[in-house]
């Protein structure tokens, strides 16, 4: 293989990877409102960690600082000592993301349920985001804002169908 040719396969898959991450990321409902330059400085302040099969992502009950997106792999998100499954999450798939609003404890653990690589989106650098551009901070925030009500819709609408189960077996 001569050197141009070399050089031109490295530079080739340097830019097949660039794609693939904003690809990824326009997929991700928080980012969906970003143009393409928009989601290149959110590329650059995220982190890449790469995790082991069984290797624990974070645990239940400890403090959360920001999201993940799975960049390729798979993750068990669970609950509890016995670590009861909730799902089975993989790419493209993004968890934590309440913790960028919010500080709390976290509701649930996530392990690499096989080699994993993820993409972290962290509290502090979405709020330094927000004030060095404001403009792609409010997008983030916006998007999070109608996930979060979404989620709460849904969550009254089942509080209600399972009362209302609970009333007919009452009765």
């Amino acid at each position: 293989m001569s050197d141009e040719a070399l050089w031109a396969n490295i530079f080739k898959q340097k830019n097949v990877v660039k794609e693939n991450m904003f690809t990824v990321l326009k997929r991700i409902p928080v980012f969906q409102d970003l143009g393409y330059k928009e989601l290149r400085a959110v590329e650059r302040i995220l982190h890449r960690r790469h995790y082991k099969q069984d290797e624990i992502i974070f645990r239940e009950n400890e403090p959360g600082v920001g999201m993940y997106i799975i960049e390729h792999g798979k993750v068990h998100i669970t609950v509890g000592r016995e670590n009861k499954l909730l799902v089975l999450l993989s790419n493209g798939d993004f968890f934590g993301e309440m913790a960028l609003i919010l500080s709390g404890k976290r509701t649930a653990s996530a392990i690499a349920h096989e080699e994993t690589s993820l993409l972290g989106f962290f509290q502090p650098d979405l709020f330094n985001l927000m004030e060095t551009n404001p403009k792609i901070g409010n997008k983030i925030m916006f998007r999070l804002s109608q996930m979060i009500a979404e989620r709460l819709r849904l969550g009254t609408l089942e509080n209600r169908q399972l009362k209302a189960r609970l009333n007919v077996l009452q009765s």
